[in-house]
């Protein structure tokens, strides 16, 4: 890991495209920051959303920059659209979702950094199973919580 001495940026069209669930521009990873943040796009289709979740180790901050969302975070539900920003705090549990009829777009940055290579390592991995999904999760401390149905369905 390098040190954090120097402005980390991403000019505008910048960044390394993942195709691990669905399209995601990596903008600046924990690499670039000494692992103190990362920074992804994510684009998502109408309807779309990650299942229920937690990140033991990162706090998630969203910001809307196409289309609505709705956020869940432990029992609350929030709408956003763009210019929206809603942080999530490590270890809860929460999901989004697009509730637009077009495809939208997140900007999301964790802290501390490393959970962006995620997606970078499904697309690679390309694992089938629930099981492989789980345990690749669980080498960047994500965890899903497919026991909370009641979250994806609210």
């Amino acid at each position: 890991m390098t040190s954090f001495v120097h402005a980390a940026y991403s000019a505008p069209g910048a960044g390394k495209q993942a195709m691990g669930f669905g399209p995601h521009l990596i903008r600046i990873t924990a690499e670039q920051t000494g692992g103190r943040l990362g920074v992804f796009e994510a684009e998502v289709p109408p309807g779309e959303g990650p299942p229920p979740h937690i990140h033991e180790r990162e706090d998630e901050c969203f910001r809307v920059l196409d289309g609505r969302f709705a956020f869940w975070c432990n029992e609350s539900r929030v709408e956003l659209e763009a210019g929206g920003v809603i942080v999530v705090p490590r270890g809860s549990i929460h999901r989004f979702q697009n509730i637009g009829a077009t495809a939208g777009r997140l900007m999301i940055v964790m802290t501390p950094g490393g959970f962006e290579g995620f997606f970078p390592a499904v697309e690679v991995e390309a694992p089938q199973t629930p099981h492989e999904i789980d345990a690749l999760a669980a080498r960047f401390s994500l965890r899903f919580a497919p026991a909370l149905a009641e979250m994806a369905a609210a």
